[in-house]
């Protein structure tokens, strides 16, 4: 059993962290609970503590709205607890679509259906154009342009409120991840993704790799939803330091060797 935990252990602390928060946010919107309240865009912690998405305020912002101080100090601590501290760790431990392409992915796997021939090539940078194109046309209409179509709200509205076409959209981003390519929206398309990668490129939580426990097995490498982030396996003892990693852990629980695990990271090496 001791075992299994550790082959596990980060997915069920992630999944406990997606569906917990899900269960505070519905409480605070049924219930009147006071621990969570509001949506993944913007959020109050305790009725005291102000959560922004600092990509939602910047849409705002690029929209023309003018912005209240709460939500401004909101986005600046969600750009410290990230930016400096947890990377990109929004996207694997936060978001609930993860939970979703997780499956489609390991569905994928199960199925054979994870091979080069089996995927339309994407190109990563397609995320960082949805950026700024989502900022051009905020300006342009004077709209929050992404918080409209994004499936994360979508689904988070869907599950909180009860509304919105949040399934449809699910059901998309899961078919589209089985069968066309392996983590088509989450490493390919999603512009927030691609904020937080750009947020979280001198984070200090990394995952570092030890060269002299490494066999080169390449599990790592199989289930890692960002592999190319992975480059030095079998090369050096370094850490991490693409901000395009979501810290999620599973090249650690995979690693049978031992040769992967969290770090602090020390900025005066790579």
């Amino acid at each position: 059993m001791s075992s299994l935990y550790e082959k596990y252990r980060f997915l069920i602390l992630r999944r406990v962290t997606q569906i917990g928060l899900l269960f505070l946010y519905f409480g605070g919107n049924y219930y009147g609970w006071t621990i969570l309240k509001g949506n993944l865009s913007g959020s109050l912690i305790f009725g005291v503590i102000p959560m922004s998405d600092p990509f939602a305020v910047l849409q705002m912002f690029t929209a023309g709205a003018t912005l209240a101080v709460d939500v401004m100090v909101g986005a600046a601590i969600t750009f410290v607890v990230y930016g400096l501290f947890l990377g990109r760790a929004f996207c694997s431990w936060v978001c609930p679509i993860n939970m979703v392409t997780d499956l489609a992915n390991w569905l994928r796997r199960k199925l054979s259906l994870d091979k080069d021939e089996t995927n339309i090539r994407l190109n990563r940078n397609i995320r960082y154009w949805a950026i700024g194109l989502t900022l051009i046309i905020s300006a342009y209409f004077g709209l929050t342009a992404f918080e409209i179509i994004s499936p994360i709200s979508m689904l988070h509205r869907g599950v909180v409120f009860g509304i919105g076409m949040g399934w449809a959209a699910v059901l998309v981003i899961f078919l589209v991840d089985l069968f066309v390519t392996r983590n088509a929206f989450c490493s390919h398309i999603c512009p927030l993704g691609g904020f937080y990668s750009v947020i979280s490129r001198f984070s200090l939580i990394r995952v570092a790799h030890n060269y002299e426990k490494c066999t080169e097995c390449m599990k790592c490498k199989v289930v890692c939803p960002e592999n190319q982030v992975l480059y030095m396996i079998g090369k050096e003892s370094v850490s991490v330091t693409d901000g395009e990693c979501s810290n999620c852990g599973r090249c650690i629980e995979v690693c049978d060797d031992d040769a992967l695990g969290f770090n602090i990271r020390n900025f005066a090496k790579k």
